[in-house]
């Protein structure tokens, strides 16, 4: 996982080319319909604004939510509205995504101007890689980038037909910003190198972990995997999220990690309630939940060890909240990591937030722009880090004399 070695938009002639350029425009809508957060689309800008200096026509392709067949509350146009008032230019919306109509409506784009196509998984293709369905879409442009780090990890026809049938296919600037991140940290990392990890579930976590361990020198663990890991030394964890058929799994791996002289450290400590939907909350150590109640969060002890051993690190990746941080009275341990990560950075540290609920807990935590790295792709992100190729980038051209 070295330098990152794709052609970019740099290496593209754009002028006077009709460039069909693959966004991650899946943004929520708020009860209104419009956009609520429109953090991925300002992620595009520049690639897009790149393409219309150098005089190219663009032509936008994302996907909106799963439905799957043409359904007007999934359309992408309070996507268009917002492009709209961003690039303070009028970005047209076609009336599909692929057809006569969309078709003549590319051949016609001026230079300079936007075209956004409809949700394209109003159309099965998109999801099968459709070989016909790949082949209408590379007919709308003459040049393909794909800016859409988000769906990467998906064999798509928008990521993968796409580029196979259309040349030349270039990475945009958010792909390149995305990868250099994700890359440098598995490649050459500052040390020690700190990976912390939370969420539900060790079996969505196993990959990474074993890719990992070779390269880090220190894990911490929270959320609710953590508890699996207590369980797997013969704690008592109550009611406690528990993949009893994951247990012997952790075993193993904390022998290897023992092994490689990897410190794994699991929360001590942790908040327990009633209910994972809210409540009053007690601290207990890790290892004496009460029978009836349940981890929610790490506790006030972890806190305290995480950030220490944050705060002397070269270079930390976060992937998973401590807890359920959703619920306000269980998120003190995420939001005290994300302010750890903070003042990390702030002493040198290079720190990336591997995407989803991790983005979700910095932005929540108002410190997105004190960190190096946030990631757009939850899943993306946590498949890069597990060492797998992702298709949507394989796909694309390399750049000249970056090897076989």
């Amino acid at each position: 996982m070295g330098a990152f070695d794709k052609a970019t938009i740099r290496d593209l002639d754009a002028a006077g080319k009709r460039v069909l350029v693959r966004v991650d425009f899946n943004v929520p809508l708020g009860p209104d319909g419009e956009v609520s957060d429109d953090t991925r689309i300002v992620a595009a800008l520049p690639t897009i604004r790149y393409l219309l200096e150098k005089g190219a026509a663009v032509v936008l392709m994302s996907h909106l939510g799963r439905p799957k067949k043409k359904d007007p509350s999934a359309s992408l146009a309070p996507v268009a509205r917002r492009l709209s008032r961003l690039l303070r230019d009028e970005v047209t919306l076609a009336p599909d995504v692929v057809g006569p109509e969309v078709t003549r409506l590319a051949e016609a784009l001026p230079r300079g101007k936007v075209l956004l196509l409809e949700n394209l998984r109003f159309y099965p293709g998109e999801e099968a890689n459709d070989a016909e369905f790949a082949g209408q879409l590379a007919a709308l442009g003459q040049a393909y980038v794909n800016d859409a780090f988000g769906t990467a990890h998906r064999a798509h026809a928008s990521t993968e037909g796409v580029p196979a049938r259309l040349k030349p296919a270039v990475a945009g600037f958010l792909m390149q910003k995305e990868l250099d991140a994700l890359g440098s940290v598995l490649g050459t990392p500052a040390r020690p190198f700190v990976a912390v990890l939370g969420g539900a579930k060790i079996s969505g976590k196993i990959d990474v972990l074993e890719n990992l361990l070779p390269k880090i020198d220190r894990l911490l663990v929270g959320g609710g995997m953590m508890f699996t890991f207590v369980k797997a030394r013969g704690g008592a964890i109550g009611k406690s999220l528990l993949e009893a058929d994951r247990v012997e799994m952790a075993k193993s791996f904390l022998a290897k990690a023992a092994e490689r002289g990897v410190e794994v450290l699991v929360a001590p400590d942790c908040r327990v309630a009633d209910s994972p939907k809210g409540g009053a909350v007690q601290v207990v150590s890790a290892d004496r939940v009460p029978e009836d109640k349940l981890g929610v969060d790490i506790g006030p002890e972890a806190e305290k060890l995480f950030r220490d051993r944050v705060l002397d690190a070269g270079t930390v990746v976060w992937n998973g909240p401590m807890g359920i941080f959703e619920v306000p009275e269980f998120a003190s341990g995420t939001l005290a990591m994300a302010h750890a990560l903070a003042e990390a950075t702030k002493r040198g540290a290079k720190t990336v937030i591997g995407g989803g609920d991790s983005a979700a807990a910095v932005a929540a935590a108002g410190v997105e722009t004190q960190v190096t790295h946030v990631s757009t792709g939850g899943g993306a992100s946590l498949e890069f880090l597990e060492g797998r190729v992702l298709p949507g980038v394989a796909a694309l051209d390399r750049r000249a004399g970056g090897g076989a």
